[in-house]
Protein backbone atom coordinates (compact mmCIF):
# COMPACT_ATOMS: atom_id res chain seq x y z
CA UNK A 1 0.00 0.00 0.00
CA UNK A 2 1.63 3.31 -0.49
CA UNK A 3 2.14 5.12 2.86
CA UNK A 4 -1.06 6.86 3.02
CA UNK A 5 -1.90 8.19 6.60
CA UNK A 6 -4.32 5.40 8.11
CA UNK A 7 -6.93 5.59 10.75
CA UNK A 8 -6.63 3.95 13.96
CA UNK A 9 -9.83 2.33 15.81
CA UNK A 10 -8.96 1.38 19.44
CA UNK A 11 -11.44 -1.16 20.63
CA UNK A 12 -13.06 -0.42 23.92
CA UNK A 13 -14.75 -2.77 25.64
CA UNK A 14 -16.67 -2.06 28.94
CA UNK A 15 -14.38 -1.71 31.61
CA UNK A 16 -16.54 -3.85 34.04
CA UNK A 17 -16.04 -6.55 31.99
CA UNK A 18 -12.51 -6.85 31.55
CA UNK A 19 -12.38 -6.57 35.50
CA UNK A 20 -14.77 -9.51 35.97
CA UNK A 21 -12.30 -12.05 33.53
CA UNK A 22 -9.68 -10.31 35.11
CA UNK A 23 -10.87 -11.31 38.68
CA UNK A 24 -12.20 -15.15 37.02
CA UNK A 25 -8.75 -15.74 34.48
CA UNK A 26 -6.24 -14.36 36.93
CA UNK A 27 -4.58 -13.50 33.39
CA UNK A 28 -2.90 -10.00 32.26
CA UNK A 29 -5.21 -7.42 32.05
CA UNK A 30 -4.56 -6.45 28.71
CA UNK A 31 -5.00 -9.92 27.67
CA UNK A 32 -8.31 -9.92 29.59
CA UNK A 33 -9.41 -6.76 27.30
CA UNK A 34 -8.73 -8.32 24.42
CA UNK A 35 -11.09 -11.16 25.28
CA UNK A 36 -13.56 -8.77 26.14
CA UNK A 37 -13.35 -7.11 23.00
CA UNK A 38 -14.42 -10.49 21.25
CA UNK A 39 -17.79 -10.77 22.92
CA UNK A 40 -16.16 -13.23 25.84
CA UNK A 41 -17.19 -11.78 29.21
CA UNK A 42 -17.42 -15.06 31.71
CA UNK A 43 -15.34 -17.96 32.97
CA UNK A 44 -17.19 -19.97 31.05
CA UNK A 45 -17.06 -18.49 27.72
CA UNK A 46 -13.06 -18.30 28.21
CA UNK A 47 -13.09 -21.70 28.35
CA UNK A 48 -14.81 -22.58 25.84
CA UNK A 49 -13.09 -20.13 23.65
CA UNK A 50 -9.60 -21.15 24.91
CA UNK A 51 -10.24 -25.55 25.02
CA UNK A 52 -12.55 -25.78 22.16
CA UNK A 53 -14.46 -29.84 22.31
CA UNK A 54 -15.89 -31.11 19.82
CA UNK A 55 -19.46 -32.02 22.05
CA UNK A 56 -19.51 -28.40 21.99
CA UNK A 57 -20.86 -28.76 18.00
CA UNK A 58 -24.75 -28.09 17.99
CA UNK A 59 -27.21 -31.00 17.25
CA UNK A 60 -27.62 -30.96 13.47
CA UNK A 61 -31.33 -31.89 14.29
CA UNK A 62 -31.88 -27.89 14.92
CA UNK A 63 -31.58 -27.18 11.46
CA UNK A 64 -34.81 -26.57 10.20
CA UNK A 65 -35.62 -29.61 6.80
CA UNK A 66 -32.78 -32.06 8.50
CA UNK A 67 -35.59 -34.52 9.01
CA UNK A 68 -36.78 -34.13 5.34
CA UNK A 69 -33.69 -34.06 4.20
CA UNK A 70 -32.62 -37.58 5.45
CA UNK A 71 -36.16 -38.78 5.09
CA UNK A 72 -35.63 -37.91 0.82
CA UNK A 73 -32.15 -39.22 1.03
CA UNK A 74 -32.93 -42.46 2.56
CA UNK A 75 -35.93 -42.99 0.35
CA UNK A 76 -33.02 -42.91 -2.64
CA UNK A 77 -31.36 -45.34 -0.22
CA UNK A 78 -34.18 -47.88 -0.03
CA UNK A 79 -35.37 -47.72 -3.79
CA UNK A 80 -31.75 -47.41 -5.45
CA UNK A 81 -31.56 -44.39 -7.12
CA UNK A 82 -28.84 -42.36 -8.36
CA UNK A 83 -27.87 -39.64 -6.51
CA UNK A 84 -25.64 -36.52 -7.74
CA UNK A 85 -23.97 -34.15 -5.21
CA UNK A 86 -23.42 -30.57 -7.16
CA UNK A 87 -21.34 -28.04 -6.04
CA UNK A 88 -19.42 -24.78 -6.61
CA UNK A 89 -15.77 -24.43 -8.14
CA UNK A 90 -14.77 -22.58 -5.32
CA UNK A 91 -12.59 -24.06 -2.18
CA UNK A 92 -16.06 -24.10 -0.17
CA UNK A 93 -17.67 -25.81 -3.13
CA UNK A 94 -15.22 -28.67 -3.69
CA UNK A 95 -14.25 -29.66 -0.19
CA UNK A 96 -17.70 -29.81 0.23
CA UNK A 97 -18.50 -31.88 -2.28
CA UNK A 98 -15.26 -34.14 -1.83
CA UNK A 99 -16.73 -34.55 1.85
CA UNK A 100 -20.60 -35.52 1.23
CA UNK A 101 -19.67 -37.47 -2.03
CA UNK A 102 -17.01 -39.49 0.25
CA UNK A 103 -19.59 -39.85 3.04
CA UNK A 104 -22.29 -40.96 0.83
CA UNK A 105 -19.94 -43.77 -0.46
CA UNK A 106 -19.51 -45.28 2.62
CA UNK A 107 -23.31 -45.46 3.57
CA UNK A 108 -24.55 -46.30 -0.11
CA UNK A 109 -23.65 -47.53 -3.44
CA UNK A 110 -21.01 -45.92 -4.73
CA UNK A 111 -21.76 -47.30 -8.59
CA UNK A 112 -25.02 -44.74 -7.96
CA UNK A 113 -22.97 -42.03 -6.56
CA UNK A 114 -21.65 -39.04 -8.59
CA UNK A 115 -20.56 -35.49 -8.72
CA UNK A 116 -20.80 -32.66 -11.07
CA UNK A 117 -18.83 -28.98 -10.74
CA UNK A 118 -20.18 -26.47 -12.73
CA UNK A 119 -17.59 -24.66 -15.28
CA UNK A 120 -16.70 -21.31 -14.25
CA UNK A 121 -16.84 -19.62 -17.93
CA UNK A 122 -19.27 -22.49 -19.67
CA UNK A 123 -21.71 -22.48 -17.21
CA UNK A 124 -20.88 -19.42 -14.02
CA UNK A 125 -22.28 -19.84 -11.09
CA UNK A 126 -24.43 -22.31 -9.10
CA UNK A 127 -26.81 -24.64 -10.25
CA UNK A 128 -26.87 -25.08 -13.92
CA UNK A 129 -28.82 -26.05 -16.61
CA UNK A 130 -25.90 -27.81 -18.02
CA UNK A 131 -25.88 -29.92 -14.67
CA UNK A 132 -29.55 -30.39 -14.49
CA UNK A 133 -29.53 -31.88 -18.33
CA UNK A 134 -26.48 -34.11 -16.90
CA UNK A 135 -28.15 -35.93 -14.73
CA UNK A 136 -31.51 -36.22 -16.37
CA UNK A 137 -29.32 -37.66 -19.63
CA UNK A 138 -27.74 -39.96 -16.58
CA UNK A 139 -30.39 -40.92 -14.91
CA UNK A 140 -30.06 -39.31 -11.45
CA UNK A 141 -33.37 -38.74 -9.61
CA UNK A 142 -31.72 -36.95 -6.67
CA UNK A 143 -29.21 -34.05 -6.57
CA UNK A 144 -27.84 -32.53 -3.32
CA UNK A 145 -26.80 -29.34 -4.00
CA UNK A 146 -23.42 -27.76 -1.64
CA UNK A 147 -22.52 -24.30 -1.39
CA UNK A 148 -25.31 -23.07 -4.02
CA UNK A 149 -28.76 -23.62 -4.77
CA UNK A 150 -30.77 -21.14 -3.06
CA UNK A 151 -30.47 -18.42 -5.23
CA UNK A 152 -31.81 -21.17 -8.45
CA UNK A 153 -35.91 -21.18 -7.87
CA UNK A 154 -35.99 -21.36 -11.68
CA UNK A 155 -33.32 -24.35 -12.31
CA UNK A 156 -34.57 -26.00 -9.65
CA UNK A 157 -38.37 -25.40 -10.96
CA UNK A 158 -37.01 -26.55 -14.47
CA UNK A 159 -35.29 -29.59 -12.49
CA UNK A 160 -39.04 -30.28 -11.18
CA UNK A 161 -40.31 -30.82 -14.76
CA UNK A 162 -37.90 -33.46 -14.98
CA UNK A 163 -38.70 -35.50 -12.08
CA UNK A 164 -35.07 -34.37 -10.53
CA UNK A 165 -35.66 -33.67 -6.69
CA UNK A 166 -33.27 -30.90 -5.02
CA UNK A 167 -31.97 -31.24 -1.43
CA UNK A 168 -29.96 -27.67 -1.22
CA UNK A 169 -27.21 -27.47 1.87
CA UNK A 170 -26.05 -23.41 1.06
CA UNK A 171 -25.21 -20.63 3.71
CA UNK A 172 -25.88 -17.68 1.24
CA UNK A 173 -28.41 -15.36 2.39
CA UNK A 174 -31.80 -16.45 0.70
CA UNK A 175 -34.34 -14.35 -0.99
CA UNK A 176 -37.93 -13.67 -0.24
CA UNK A 177 -38.78 -16.46 -2.39
CA UNK A 178 -37.06 -20.03 -2.29
CA UNK A 179 -36.76 -22.90 -4.66
CA UNK A 180 -39.13 -25.60 -4.57
CA UNK A 181 -37.15 -27.86 -2.99
CA UNK A 182 -37.76 -30.83 -1.16
CA UNK A 183 -35.38 -29.60 1.85
CA UNK A 184 -33.57 -27.01 2.33
CA UNK A 185 -30.43 -26.93 5.09
CA UNK A 186 -29.71 -23.45 5.57
CA UNK A 187 -29.55 -21.55 9.01
CA UNK A 188 -30.28 -17.98 7.72
CA UNK A 189 -33.15 -18.99 6.60
CA UNK A 190 -35.76 -16.46 9.24
CA UNK A 191 -37.44 -19.33 10.39
CA UNK A 192 -34.31 -21.65 11.23
CA UNK A 193 -33.61 -22.23 14.85
CA UNK A 194 -29.95 -23.54 14.41
CA UNK A 195 -28.13 -21.44 16.84
CA UNK A 196 -25.46 -20.55 14.79
CA UNK A 197 -25.69 -18.56 11.33
CA UNK A 198 -21.89 -18.65 10.07
CA UNK A 199 -21.68 -21.49 8.89
CA UNK A 200 -19.51 -21.98 5.29
CA UNK A 201 -21.20 -24.13 2.53
CA UNK A 202 -18.81 -27.14 3.96
CA UNK A 203 -20.02 -26.57 7.16
CA UNK A 204 -23.77 -27.24 6.30
CA UNK A 205 -22.66 -30.35 4.55
CA UNK A 206 -20.66 -31.70 7.05
CA UNK A 207 -24.14 -30.65 9.78
CA UNK A 208 -26.10 -33.29 7.05
CA UNK A 209 -23.24 -36.20 7.21
CA UNK A 210 -23.45 -35.82 10.79
CA UNK A 211 -27.01 -36.08 11.20
CA UNK A 212 -27.33 -38.98 8.27
CA UNK A 213 -24.04 -40.91 10.74
CA UNK A 214 -26.49 -40.26 13.68
CA UNK A 215 -29.69 -41.98 12.07
CA UNK A 216 -27.53 -44.96 10.44
CA UNK A 217 -25.87 -45.04 14.61
CA UNK A 218 -22.17 -44.48 12.31
CA UNK A 219 -19.10 -43.96 14.52
CA UNK A 220 -18.40 -39.84 14.67
CA UNK A 221 -14.07 -40.94 13.09
CA UNK A 222 -16.40 -41.78 10.10
CA UNK A 223 -17.65 -38.16 9.78
CA UNK A 224 -14.69 -36.31 12.20
CA UNK A 225 -12.00 -37.58 9.46
CA UNK A 226 -13.08 -34.70 7.37
CA UNK A 227 -12.35 -31.96 9.74
CA UNK A 228 -8.85 -31.20 7.75
CA UNK A 229 -11.25 -30.06 4.49
CA UNK A 230 -14.12 -28.54 6.57
CA UNK A 231 -10.95 -26.29 8.28
CA UNK A 232 -9.67 -25.88 4.75
CA UNK A 233 -13.08 -24.25 3.93
CA UNK A 234 -13.78 -22.07 6.50
CA UNK A 235 -9.97 -20.16 6.50
CA UNK A 236 -10.72 -20.30 2.23
CA UNK A 237 -13.96 -18.63 2.66
CA UNK A 238 -13.65 -15.80 4.69
CA UNK A 239 -16.42 -16.51 7.47
CA UNK A 240 -15.86 -15.75 11.16
CA UNK A 241 -13.83 -17.77 13.37
CA UNK A 242 -16.25 -17.99 16.39
CA UNK A 243 -18.23 -20.26 17.84
CA UNK A 244 -18.92 -23.52 16.13
CA UNK A 245 -16.45 -22.63 13.17
CA UNK A 246 -13.70 -21.97 15.39
CA UNK A 247 -14.71 -25.29 17.17
CA UNK A 248 -14.55 -26.84 13.92
CA UNK A 249 -11.32 -25.11 12.40
CA UNK A 250 -9.34 -26.02 15.92
CA UNK A 251 -10.03 -29.50 14.97
CA UNK A 252 -9.38 -29.63 11.77
CA UNK A 253 -6.03 -27.44 11.87
CA UNK A 254 -4.68 -29.89 14.28
CA UNK A 255 -6.05 -33.03 11.57
CA UNK A 256 -4.12 -30.59 8.94
CA UNK A 257 -1.24 -31.26 10.95
CA UNK A 258 -1.42 -34.34 12.02
CA UNK A 259 -2.94 -36.94 9.37
CA UNK A 260 -4.35 -34.70 6.58
CA UNK A 261 -5.99 -36.72 3.64
CA UNK A 262 -3.71 -37.55 0.47
CA UNK A 263 -4.42 -34.11 -1.32
CA UNK A 264 -4.29 -31.70 1.32
CA UNK A 265 -0.74 -33.47 1.91
CA UNK A 266 0.36 -33.23 -1.37
CA UNK A 267 -0.92 -29.53 -1.68
CA UNK A 268 1.65 -29.23 1.86
CA UNK A 269 4.42 -31.00 -0.22
CA UNK A 270 4.00 -28.48 -3.24
CA UNK A 271 3.48 -25.52 -1.31
CA UNK A 272 6.51 -26.14 0.21
CA UNK A 273 5.01 -26.15 4.02
CA UNK A 274 6.36 -29.45 4.90
CA UNK A 275 8.57 -28.43 8.21
CA UNK A 276 6.69 -26.32 10.37
CA UNK A 277 3.13 -26.44 12.19
CA UNK A 278 0.94 -24.89 9.61
CA UNK A 279 -1.72 -22.06 10.89
CA UNK A 280 -4.83 -21.21 9.03
CA UNK A 281 -2.86 -18.53 7.39
CA UNK A 282 -1.17 -20.97 5.21
CA UNK A 283 -4.33 -22.75 4.68
CA UNK A 284 -5.64 -19.48 3.43
CA UNK A 285 -2.14 -17.95 1.48
CA UNK A 286 -0.77 -21.54 0.07
CA UNK A 287 -3.19 -24.37 0.01
CA UNK A 288 -6.89 -22.22 -1.11
CA UNK A 289 -4.93 -20.60 -3.62
CA UNK A 290 -4.20 -23.51 -5.73
CA UNK A 291 -7.69 -25.14 -5.18
CA UNK A 292 -9.41 -21.94 -6.11
CA UNK A 293 -7.16 -22.02 -9.35
CA UNK A 294 -8.20 -25.10 -10.85
CA UNK A 295 -11.57 -23.68 -11.32
CA UNK A 296 -9.97 -19.81 -12.23
CA UNK A 297 -7.84 -20.87 -15.08
CA UNK A 298 -9.29 -25.05 -15.97
CA UNK A 299 -11.92 -27.07 -14.42
CA UNK A 300 -12.40 -27.07 -10.96
CA UNK A 301 -13.41 -30.92 -11.16
CA UNK A 302 -9.98 -32.29 -10.54
CA UNK A 303 -9.65 -30.32 -7.07
CA UNK A 304 -12.79 -32.76 -6.10
CA UNK A 305 -10.24 -35.56 -7.71
CA UNK A 306 -7.55 -34.38 -5.52
CA UNK A 307 -9.62 -34.40 -2.31
CA UNK A 308 -11.43 -37.79 -2.59
CA UNK A 309 -8.08 -39.61 -4.01
CA UNK A 310 -6.57 -42.03 -1.13
CA UNK A 311 -3.23 -43.02 -3.00
CA UNK A 312 -0.75 -40.53 -1.81
CA UNK A 313 1.39 -40.71 -5.66
CA UNK A 314 -1.71 -40.38 -7.39
CA UNK A 315 -3.25 -37.07 -5.27
CA UNK A 316 0.64 -35.76 -5.93
CA UNK A 317 0.38 -35.88 -9.74
CA UNK A 318 -2.87 -34.46 -9.46
CA UNK A 319 -2.14 -31.68 -6.82
CA UNK A 320 1.01 -31.05 -9.59
CA UNK A 321 -2.15 -29.65 -12.00
CA UNK A 322 -3.36 -27.30 -9.82
CA UNK A 323 -0.16 -26.26 -8.71
CA UNK A 324 0.86 -25.51 -12.47
CA UNK A 325 -2.60 -23.69 -12.64
CA UNK A 326 -1.25 -21.79 -10.03
CA UNK A 327 1.47 -20.55 -11.16
CA UNK A 328 -0.54 -19.98 -14.18
CA UNK A 329 -2.84 -17.45 -11.78
CA UNK A 330 0.01 -15.79 -10.06
CA UNK A 331 1.92 -15.10 -13.63
CA UNK A 332 -1.64 -13.72 -15.27
CA UNK A 333 -2.37 -12.15 -11.89
CA UNK A 334 0.73 -10.16 -11.47
CA UNK A 335 0.88 -9.13 -15.18
CA UNK A 336 -2.79 -7.65 -14.92
CA UNK A 337 -2.06 -5.77 -11.50
CA UNK A 338 1.25 -4.08 -12.86
CA UNK A 339 -1.00 -3.61 -16.29
CA UNK A 340 -4.10 -1.78 -14.21
CA UNK A 341 -1.71 0.36 -11.77
CA UNK A 342 0.41 1.56 -14.55
CA UNK A 343 -2.97 3.13 -16.72
CA UNK A 344 -3.83 4.31 -13.26
CA UNK A 345 -0.61 6.38 -12.35
CA UNK A 346 -0.05 7.41 -16.10
CA UNK A 347 -3.62 9.68 -15.67
CA UNK A 348 -4.22 12.31 -13.62
CA UNK A 349 -7.85 12.05 -13.56
CA UNK A 350 -7.76 8.52 -12.49
CA UNK A 351 -5.49 8.88 -9.77
CA UNK A 352 -7.50 11.37 -8.37
CA UNK A 353 -10.89 9.36 -8.57
CA UNK A 354 -12.72 8.03 -5.72
CA UNK A 355 -13.48 4.74 -7.63
CA UNK A 356 -11.32 2.66 -10.02
CA UNK A 357 -12.94 1.27 -13.58
CA UNK A 358 -10.31 -0.39 -15.49
CA UNK A 359 -10.94 -2.78 -18.76
CA UNK A 360 -8.69 -3.84 -21.17
CA UNK A 361 -10.46 -6.70 -23.72
CA UNK A 362 -7.45 -9.21 -23.26
CA UNK A 363 -7.01 -9.92 -19.93
CA UNK A 364 -7.77 -13.18 -18.13
CA UNK A 365 -11.43 -12.96 -16.68
CA UNK A 366 -10.43 -15.80 -13.91
CA UNK A 367 -8.25 -13.63 -11.59
CA UNK A 368 -9.78 -10.16 -12.27
CA UNK A 369 -11.39 -10.10 -9.06
CA UNK A 370 -8.10 -10.68 -7.16
CA UNK A 371 -6.72 -8.09 -9.24
CA UNK A 372 -9.30 -5.80 -8.12
CA UNK A 373 -8.37 -6.45 -4.22
CA UNK A 374 -4.26 -5.83 -5.35
CA UNK A 375 -5.60 -2.37 -6.75
CA UNK A 376 -7.33 -1.59 -3.70
CA UNK A 377 -3.95 -2.03 -1.64
CA UNK A 378 -2.69 0.79 -3.76
CA UNK A 379 -5.46 2.72 -4.15
CA UNK A 380 -7.84 2.41 -0.99
CA UNK A 381 -11.26 2.85 -3.22
CA UNK A 382 -14.01 0.66 -4.48
CA UNK A 383 -12.89 -0.66 -7.74
CA UNK A 384 -13.83 -2.77 -10.72
CA UNK A 385 -11.55 -4.42 -13.16
CA UNK A 386 -13.53 -5.25 -16.50
CA UNK A 387 -12.35 -7.94 -19.71
CA UNK A 388 -13.72 -8.86 -22.97
CA UNK A 389 -16.27 -12.41 -22.53
CA UNK A 390 -17.22 -13.27 -26.04
CA UNK A 391 -19.45 -10.52 -26.68
CA UNK A 392 -19.81 -8.80 -23.76
CA UNK A 393 -17.75 -7.52 -21.32
CA UNK A 394 -17.45 -9.19 -17.74
CA UNK A 395 -15.75 -8.23 -14.71
CA UNK A 396 -15.46 -8.31 -11.11
CA UNK A 397 -15.51 -5.72 -8.39
CA UNK A 398 -14.11 -5.36 -4.58
CA UNK A 399 -14.82 -2.73 -1.94
CA UNK A 400 -13.60 -1.18 0.86
CA UNK A 401 -14.47 -1.92 4.43
CA UNK A 402 -17.99 -0.20 5.40
CA UNK A 403 -18.91 0.44 1.49
CA UNK A 404 -21.98 -1.14 0.08
CA UNK A 405 -20.70 -1.96 -3.52
CA UNK A 406 -23.45 -4.19 -4.16
CA UNK A 407 -25.63 -1.37 -4.07
CA UNK A 408 -23.34 1.03 -5.60
CA UNK A 409 -23.94 -1.48 -8.72
CA UNK A 410 -27.35 -1.70 -8.58
CA UNK A 411 -27.60 1.73 -8.55
CA UNK A 412 -25.67 1.38 -12.57
CA UNK A 413 -27.96 -1.19 -13.38
CA UNK A 414 -29.30 0.88 -16.53
CA UNK A 415 -26.31 -0.21 -18.57
CA UNK A 416 -25.59 -3.33 -17.06
CA UNK A 417 -26.83 -6.83 -18.86
CA UNK A 418 -26.30 -8.38 -15.25
CA UNK A 419 -24.91 -8.12 -12.06
CA UNK A 420 -25.14 -10.15 -8.45
CA UNK A 421 -22.85 -10.07 -5.15
CA UNK A 422 -23.13 -8.65 -1.55
CA UNK A 423 -22.09 -5.64 0.45
CA UNK A 424 -17.79 -6.52 -0.38
CA UNK A 425 -17.51 -8.03 -3.81
CA UNK A 426 -19.42 -7.90 -7.04
CA UNK A 427 -19.89 -9.40 -10.59
CA UNK A 428 -21.35 -7.78 -13.36
CA UNK A 429 -21.84 -7.65 -17.40
CA UNK A 430 -21.91 -5.09 -19.98
CA UNK A 431 -22.32 -4.14 -23.44
CA UNK A 432 -18.70 -2.88 -25.08
CA UNK A 433 -20.56 0.39 -25.69
CA UNK A 434 -21.54 0.60 -22.26
CA UNK A 435 -18.40 0.44 -20.57
CA UNK A 436 -17.63 4.64 -20.22
CA UNK A 437 -21.40 5.35 -19.42
CA UNK A 438 -20.98 2.93 -16.40
CA UNK A 439 -17.37 4.11 -15.31
CA UNK A 440 -19.08 7.81 -15.31
CA UNK A 441 -22.14 6.25 -13.23
CA UNK A 442 -20.17 4.46 -10.81
CA UNK A 443 -17.66 7.40 -9.84
CA UNK A 444 -20.84 9.90 -9.57
CA UNK A 445 -22.38 7.08 -7.39
CA UNK A 446 -19.73 6.62 -5.46
CA UNK A 447 -18.76 9.98 -4.85
CA UNK A 448 -22.21 10.84 -3.77
CA UNK A 449 -22.70 8.02 -1.37
CA UNK A 450 -19.21 7.22 0.14
CA UNK A 451 -17.96 9.05 3.62
CA UNK A 452 -14.77 10.32 3.08
CA UNK A 453 -13.31 8.50 6.42
CA UNK A 454 -14.18 5.26 4.38
CA UNK A 455 -11.51 5.79 1.57
CA UNK A 456 -8.47 5.59 4.37
CA UNK A 457 -7.44 2.49 5.22
CA UNK A 458 -8.53 1.75 8.77
CA UNK A 459 -6.43 -0.36 11.18
CA UNK A 460 -8.47 -1.76 13.98
CA UNK A 461 -6.15 -2.15 17.36
CA UNK A 462 -7.47 -4.40 20.31
CA UNK A 463 -5.92 -2.43 23.44
CA UNK A 464 -2.68 -0.45 24.32
CA UNK A 465 0.45 -2.18 25.92
CA UNK A 466 3.11 -1.49 27.51
CA UNK A 467 6.72 -3.12 26.51
CA UNK A 468 7.05 -4.55 29.72
CA UNK A 469 4.08 -6.49 29.98
CA UNK A 470 4.94 -8.29 27.08
CA UNK A 471 7.26 -11.56 28.13
CA UNK A 472 6.80 -15.18 26.84
CA UNK A 473 3.77 -16.52 28.94
CA UNK A 474 1.99 -13.27 27.57
CA UNK A 475 2.74 -14.48 23.99
CA UNK A 476 1.74 -18.08 24.65
CA UNK A 477 -2.10 -17.15 25.58
CA UNK A 478 -2.13 -15.23 22.72
CA UNK A 479 -1.15 -18.30 20.73
CA UNK A 480 -3.69 -20.27 22.33
CA UNK A 481 -6.27 -17.64 20.67
CA UNK A 482 -5.60 -19.50 17.29
CA UNK A 483 -6.93 -20.02 14.72
CA UNK A 484 -7.42 -16.58 14.18
CA UNK A 485 -9.57 -15.31 10.90
CA UNK A 486 -12.53 -12.54 10.60
CA UNK A 487 -13.84 -12.17 14.30
CA UNK A 488 -11.09 -13.59 15.76
CA UNK A 489 -7.86 -12.14 14.08
CA UNK A 490 -4.33 -11.75 15.24
CA UNK A 491 -4.54 -8.99 18.30
CA UNK A 492 -3.00 -5.80 17.31
CA UNK A 493 -1.20 -3.62 19.91
CA UNK A 494 -0.56 0.31 20.20
CA UNK A 495 2.75 1.01 22.64
CA UNK A 496 2.87 4.89 23.19
CA UNK A 497 5.88 7.38 23.61
CA UNK A 498 8.16 5.12 22.78
CA UNK A 499 11.61 5.70 21.75
CA UNK A 500 14.35 4.91 18.96
CA UNK A 501 17.54 2.98 20.67
CA UNK A 502 19.40 4.60 17.56
CA UNK A 503 19.90 0.79 15.85
CA UNK A 504 17.05 1.06 13.88
CA UNK A 505 17.61 0.03 10.22
CA UNK A 506 16.18 0.18 6.35
CA UNK A 507 16.74 -3.98 5.14
CA UNK A 508 17.05 -4.28 1.35
CA UNK A 509 15.70 -0.54 0.67
CA UNK A 510 12.07 -1.34 1.22
CA UNK A 511 11.70 -2.32 5.49
CA UNK A 512 12.56 -1.12 8.38
CA UNK A 513 14.53 -3.05 10.93
CA UNK A 514 12.73 -1.54 14.73
CA UNK A 515 15.04 -1.32 17.70
CA UNK A 516 12.93 0.58 19.92
CA UNK A 517 12.41 0.87 24.03
CA UNK A 518 9.83 2.22 26.29
CA UNK A 519 11.57 2.94 29.63
CA UNK A 520 13.70 -0.01 30.33
CA UNK A 521 12.60 -2.34 27.71
CA UNK A 522 13.25 -2.58 24.28
CA UNK A 523 11.91 -4.99 21.18
CA UNK A 524 13.16 -5.75 17.65
CA UNK A 525 10.59 -5.52 15.30
CA UNK A 526 10.23 -5.47 11.05
CA UNK A 527 7.84 -3.12 9.64
CA UNK A 528 7.70 -4.77 6.01
CA UNK A 529 7.28 -2.45 2.82
CA UNK A 530 7.44 0.55 5.39
CA UNK A 531 11.61 2.16 4.62
CA UNK A 532 9.84 5.92 4.65
CA UNK A 533 9.09 5.48 8.03
CA UNK A 534 12.61 5.56 9.47
CA UNK A 535 12.85 9.27 8.77
CA UNK A 536 9.99 9.24 11.77
CA UNK A 537 12.47 7.57 14.14
CA UNK A 538 15.31 9.95 13.30
CA UNK A 539 13.60 13.13 14.52
CA UNK A 540 14.37 11.95 17.93
CA UNK A 541 10.55 12.44 18.89
CA UNK A 542 8.37 10.09 20.91
CA UNK A 543 6.03 7.82 18.56
CA UNK A 544 3.30 5.84 18.82
CA UNK A 545 3.61 2.15 17.52
CA UNK A 546 1.12 -0.23 16.07
CA UNK A 547 1.99 -3.98 15.85
CA UNK A 548 1.23 -7.67 16.35
CA UNK A 549 3.58 -9.92 17.80
CA UNK A 550 5.61 -12.96 16.29
CA UNK A 551 8.33 -14.80 17.54
CA UNK A 552 11.68 -14.45 15.80
CA UNK A 553 14.54 -17.92 15.69
CA UNK A 554 17.92 -17.10 14.90
CA UNK A 555 20.49 -19.36 15.58
CA UNK A 556 18.43 -22.08 17.17
CA UNK A 557 17.22 -19.01 19.98
CA UNK A 558 14.01 -17.92 19.95
CA UNK A 559 12.82 -14.39 21.13
CA UNK A 560 9.71 -12.37 20.65
CA UNK A 561 9.51 -9.71 17.96
CA UNK A 562 6.83 -6.87 16.71
CA UNK A 563 5.70 -7.09 13.19
CA UNK A 564 5.21 -3.42 13.09
CA UNK A 565 1.88 -2.67 11.13
CA UNK A 566 1.87 1.59 11.47
CA UNK A 567 3.87 4.63 13.22
CA UNK A 568 2.95 8.05 14.00
CA UNK A 569 4.59 10.75 16.26
CA UNK A 570 2.76 10.76 20.07
CA UNK A 571 0.34 13.45 20.91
Amino acid sequence: MMNMKKRWKIIEPEEVTVTVLHDALKINKTLCTILAGRGIESFDAAKQYFRPQLTDLHDPFLMKDMDKALNRITTAFDTKEKILVFGDYDVDGTTSVATLYQFLCKVYEPSLLDFYIPHRYREGYGVSKMGIDFAKENGFTLIISVDCGIKSVELIGYAKTLGIDFIICDHHLPDEILPDAVAILNSKQKDCNYPYKELCGCGVAFKLITALAQRYSIDEEHYFCYLDLLATAIAADIVPITGENRTMAYFGMQQINSNPCSGIKALIELGGLKKAKLSINNVVFVIAPRVNAAGRMDDARKAVQLFIEPDYDKALTLAGFLHSDNSDRKEADSTITEDALSMIEGDEILINKKSTVVFKEHWHKGVVGIVASRLIETYYRPTVVLTRSGDVVAGSARSVPGFNLYEAIHACREHLLGYGGHFAAAGLSLLPENVGAFTDKFEAVVTATIPPHLLIPEIIIDTEVRFDDINNSFYNIICQMEPFGPENMRPVFVARNVMDTGFSKIVKELHTRFVVKQGNTTFTGIGFNMADSFALLQIKKPFDIVFTLDENEWNGAKSLQLKVIDVRLSE
